[in-house]
This record gives C-alpha cells, structure tokens and sequence, in this order.
C-alpha cells in the first residue's frame, strides 16, 4: 500500500490550537483538522510544513518540532502523518485559501469533529500537556 506522506501543524497558542475546516467536496470533508499539506518529492517535512502553512493558514514558522508520526488507512487510502508543534511563527494564522478557521481550546479538542487520523494527534497532545 503507498502511503501519502503529509506535513501537519498544530498551531499552538495560549492552551489553545488553531484548526481549519475541510470543504465538504473533499476526503473527511466538515471535519476539522490541523493545517498541513503533502509533501512533495524530495521535500524535507519540516520544509513541507513550512510551505504548506505558508499557503493554508499564512502564517510563516519560526519555531516547530515533532509531536508524532501516525500511520492511518482510511481504507480508500492510506497517510502518514508528520505532525509538528508550532509554538513560533510570525503572522495570525487565517483561512488563506478560503476555508474556515478557528482557534479552539486543547480542552475541547473532540475526537468527533475530526479525522479518524487525528485522534492519537489529539492524544498525543494531550500527553504533552500534562507532561508541562
């Protein structure tokens, strides 16, 4: 099976994440998630997820590093998740490619609104807050 290699951010601020909306046309669509996006051939993942979070959310990264990687198949397709946190970045992120956002509290951060993917996201996340 190949797997989709793709770059998230979870945007963290204030004990709070900034999320997006999926179009409804697309994969998960009405689902919330983390920004991100593939990463291209030969791109570096962090590379990936500053580019992508340059166009999704426009916002520039300053400081990042690794919160998890996830392996997930959705049956109709397969993707690997390289998740960051972004704790420096320069810019207020917004829906830059039209879709919605928001930013919401880690304490609502609920399983259902999202992917089935980003659940050990979440999970994880949660691990890292504790652990501060």
């Amino acid at each position: 099976m190949k797997y989709i290699d793709v770059a998230v951010g979870v945007i963290l601020r204030d004990n709070q994440t900034y999320v997006c909306l999926r179009a409804s046309d697309k994969h998960q669509g009405g689902k919330w998630e983390f920004p991100g996006g593939k990463v291209e051939e030969g791109e570096a993942h962090e590379a990936a997820l500053g580019r992508e979070l340059q166009e999704e959310v426009a916002i520039v990264t300053t400081f990042c590093e690794p919160l998890i990687m996830i392996e997930h198949d959705y049956g109709d397709k397969c993707v690997r998740l390289h998740v960051y946190t972004v704790t420096g970045f320069d810019g207020e992120p917004t829906g830059a490619e039209g879709q919605p956002g928001k930013w919401l509290a880690l304490d609502n951060l609920n399983y259902d609104d999202f992917p089935a993917a980003n659940r050990e996201i979440i999970d994880a996340l949660m691990a890292r807050q504790v652990k501060r």
